[in-house]
């Protein structure tokens, strides 16, 4: 008797001090004033220059976190800080669930919520809170070799011709490690033209980025290798940060943390794309695992940290999953996210590849957007060698630097924009299914598209915006108006046309867009923003 009683007591003990993984958010950033009204102390020029463009305003979310607040959680007993969080204004910690909740105590300290769904007192339901004149003519071949079909494939070699290769653009890789990308010969070019502008191991918290797995290593390939006959990346010309935010053994809760963490430093930078490889679904405990009904877009805290990203004028392109068949074959975080650019995987023929994984999101958002070779993929394998692999891992890749090429063409265009230009270049863009959502774009069909419709209109005026009622449309011909919202639906609105003013004020707060046409057919896509 007294034997079971010792297994039952030791059973409560290491119950009572597992170790949990929580996000502990907080009130206020109490250096508000001082930080907003030093904007290059938490932005770099460059990131204030692409908000600028894309008319986004600094607020709240860009402030630091308070570093006194910090201090005060890693002081309380039992407490490690593994990440924090400006835009959630929230660190991740690791301690006890006594521990944990007793962080409640302290006063700027607005809630707790355990990643063991379980452990939360009740269901959480938390807010996120010009155009080029271009010349058609062949600027630039390249001999693809094996990589041939999947620049081809997408038609980014057309962009290439065109001599937009990314030269303007920069990119943010997150991914699980970039071993030997300082040493491959693949890679030679990037480094000789001073491409690679930096990086960070938020795993290790090392400044040695080029170490972990060599996933990443592939993904950096298809962007921006080069082994001329054999491969090329879809953007060549691009310049990079690779941040490690993957630990390739463990899955934890801690890599979604890590990952918003890149996302934040890769914003401040300035850049104009991430390009992430990597998905969280299941974890090795468990009790951590997301259902499908957190793929709702907006719930899974990396997803939420991605939607930020984006409305921070981010193009973020992330990868379907490769789930597509197992039992659970749905989309994984941040792809499941309400404003990412969602990516899955076909072969050489434009066939879906029976792996990728399947939209919609839970809230019936089509998922995946577009798709790209992720069937034997080319790539550059941990040997350095050119070779093949496959995955939604390597089309997203593949896409982001299509992307970056299309965007170097027209960079007056918002994120949002350019994300609904690729759309409905897309092959299955009237017609779209569950496993391969609006299909493969053509990007030389995108391209010549803007350049023949897509032209400013004379004397345009919109204006407020961002708007809480009433928007008014000033243009000195006749025109009509078309209103989307940020899911590509139609919305229904009354306007007054003497006024010319459209009444908006049922509109949920959002992101919408304004297609204004005149009467010789030229169009022009504005951003509007409800508050």
């Amino acid at each position: 008797m007294k034997q079971n009683f010792l297994i039952f007591f030791l059973f409560v003990l290491c119950f009572a001090n597992a170790q949990e993984h929580a996000w502990v958010y907080f009130n206020d950033k109490p250096n508000t004033a001082s930080a907003m009204a030093n904007p290059l102390s938490m932005l770099t020029q460059r990131a204030l220059d692409r908000r600028t463009r894309q008319n986004i305003a600094l607020n709240n979310q860009d402030v630091p976190i308070s570093n006194s607040y910090i201090n005060q959680i890693m002081a309380q007993n039992g407490i490690l800080v593994k990440a924090k969080s400006k835009w959630l204004n929230a660190v991740h910690v690791f301690g006890t669930a006594a521990d944990i909740n007793a962080l409640s105590s302290l006063n700027f300290v607005s809630q707790i919520i355990f990643a063991d769904n379980s452990l939360n007192a009740r269901p959480t339901n938390q807010e996120s809170s010009q155009d080029t004149n271009t010349k058609f003519e062949v600027l630039t071949n390249y001999n693809y070799g094996n990589s041939y079909n999947q620049a081809h494939q997408i038609r980014v070699d057309y962009l290439h011709e065109q001599n937009f290769t990314g030269t303007t653009m920069q990119i943010a890789v997150l991914d699980a490690g970039f071993p030997n990308v300082d040493n491959f010969s693949a890679f030679q070019q990037i480094r000789d033209n001073n491409q690679i502008l930096g990086g960070y191991d938020f795993v290790s918290r090392s400044t040695n980025f080029y170490q972990g797995s060599s996933h990443g290593t592939a993904v950096l390939s298809t962007i921006a290798g080069f082994v001329d006959t054999e491969l090329v990346g879809t953007a060549p010309d691009v310049k990079v940060y690779l941040f490690r935010t993957e630990d390739a053994i463990p899955e934890t809760p801690l890599e979604e943390s890590l990952w918003v963490e890149a996302a934040e430093k890769a914003d401040s930078l300035g850049v104009d794309i991430i390009s992430t490889s990597l998905g969280y679904q299941d974890f090795d405990e468990h009790r951590y695992d997301h259902q499908y009904s957190d793929m709702d877009g907006n719930t899974t805290f990396i997803s939420r940290g991605a939607n930020i990203a984006a409305l921070k004028g981010i193009l973020v392109i992330a990868a379907a999953g490769n789930d597509g068949n197992n039992t659970y074959f749905n989309i994984s975080s941040p792809a499941d996210a309400t404003n990412v650019f969602t990516v899955g995987a076909v072969d050489e023929n434009g066939v879906i590849a029976n792996f990728s994984s399947y939209g919609p999101n839970f809230n019936n958002q089509i998922k995946p957007d577009v798709d790209a070779k992720g069937s034997q993929a080319t790539v550059i394998n941990s040997s350095g060698n050119v070779s093949t692999s496959n995955g939604t891992s390597f089309a997203t890749p593949i896409m982001a630097g299509a992307v970056a090429c299309f965007w170097e063409a027209y960079p007056n265009k918002t994120n949002f924009e350019i994300m609904q230009m690729i759309r409905e270049s897309a092959s299955l863009y009237n017609s779209p299914t569950n496993q391969e959502g609006y299909g493969i774009p053509n990007f030389e069909t995108a391209f010549q598209t803007a350049n023949t419709t897509n032209i400013a209109l004379a004397e345009l005026t919109v204006f407020p915006n961002p708007v809480k009622d009433k928007i008014h449309i000033s243009i000195k011909h006749n025109y009509s108006i078309e209103i989307y919202s940020i899911l590509g639906k139609k919305m229904s609105f009354k306007t007054d046309e003497i006024n010319r003013t459209i009444d908006v004020s049922s509109f949920e707060k959002g992101i919408y867009f304004l297609k204004i046409k005149n009467q010789k057919g030229k169009s022009k896509t504005v951003k509007m923003i409800k508050q």
